[in-house]
């Protein structure tokens, strides 16, 4: 009797480890070992959606690509109320700077963004080239994607910016993605974000606590 018991024993061991082995088939998983295979087998069947944000983009977008990523971000140069710099910059800086008889411009700005001795307005400003940006390189990159200029320094912000962890979707979630770019929230001069107040005063708040 004692043998009998411990072959059910034995036989009943032997059921469970077969149904832990083949427990995604009794649960009705699909047969899918973990969860990121289902989503990634599931996904192959996603062919996008009909809805779209195309309607709430504003017009003046250009769209780039940079890695595996393609979207559009809003185009600059028609938002630089001065632009083309070189309408004013027809001669040498230093000439308009020494002289009395030209407008002087930009003489208000100061720069907050890196140490004196790392950074000053040549770091990013060609005065050969006025109407482009450049790189540390020398190489010439256009107002429209100064984010360029920003990812000399910027890489793990640049990166999540690409994939979209950083920077401000505009228009939906929906496809086409446009995103707002570094320059559309940092003043380029001056990047860090001044503390404010909120829009909106709670009043409510004030009323409960009385």
């Amino acid at each position: 009797m004692i043998n009998k018991y411990k072959y059910i024993l034995l036989l009943g061991c032997s059921l469970i480890l077969i149904s832990l082995l083949f427990s995604c088939k009794s649960h009705h998983e699909d047969e899918y070992h973990n969860i990121v295979d289902k989503i990634e087998a599931k996904s192959t069947l996603y062919n996008g959606t009909s809805i779209s944000s195309e309607a709430y983009i504003e017009p003046n977008t250009i769209e780039i690509t940079e890695g595996e990523h393609t979207f559009l971000i809003p185009e600059r140069k028609s938002q630089i109320t001065s632009y083309a710099c070189t309408e004013c910059h027809a001669k040498p800086l230093g000439e308009l700077q020494d002289s009395t008889k030209y407008k002087k411009a930009h003489w208000n700005i100061k720069l907050k963004h890196a140490n004196a001795h790392t950074m000053n307005c040549v770091t990013c400003h060609n005065s050969a080239d006025m109407d482009n940006l450049k790189s540390l390189t020398g190489e010439a990159i256009d107002f429209n994607r100064s984010y360029n200029l920003c990812s000399q320094c910027h890489t793990q912000q640049f990166k999540d910016w690409k994939g979209g962890a950083h920077g401000k979707r505009i228009g939906g979630w929906a496809p086409p993605r446009a995103s707002l770019t570094c320059v559309n929230c940092h003043n380029p001069h001056q990047p860090q974000i001044k503390s404010k107040w909120p829009v909106r005063y709670n009043t409510q708040k004030e009323i409960e606590r009385d």
